[in-house]
């Protein structure tokens, strides 16, 4: 027996800010709404979802835990201009100058990365 991971958990002042460019960045929709907070994910029912709650508390420190996505259907240099354009924006957490991925934050700071491979690339290597 193991263990499916159901769902993530991002803590946000403004769940539906939040919500919004996650769905545009990974391309899904809102699956569930509570006076909690608001369910994301594949429009296929897919696992797992993204739970965006709500929290009276700015975020603070670094995130122990942050997704990493890859360009899929297109590069890497334009995937990463689209989600500033949905209001990501760059962030500093330590990184060296010669990484080959790029730290980017949510409109409420929450970290994730975009690899410098695309989907395309992993999946066409030997």
């Amino acid at each position: 027996m193991t263990s499916r991971i159901a769902a993530l958990a991002i803590d946000a002042v403004n769940p539906r800010v939040v919500a919004e460019f996650w769905c545009a960045a990974l391309g899904w929709t809102v699956v569930g709404t509570d006076p909690d907070g608001i369910t994301i994910g594949p429009a296929d029912g897919a696992w797992p979802t993204i739970d965006v709650f709500v929290v009276p508390e700015r975020k603070s420190v670094k995130n122990r835990l942050h997704l990493d996505l890859r360009a899929d259907g297109g590069s890497t240099a334009d995937e990463l201009r689209r989600l500033l354009d949905l209001g990501a924006r760059r962030v500093d957490v330590g990184q060296g100058p010669d990484v080959s991925w790029v730290v980017l934050a949510d409109p409420e700071g929450n970290e994730f990365c975009l690899l410098s491979r695309t989907v395309q690339e992993v999946l066409s290597a030997p």
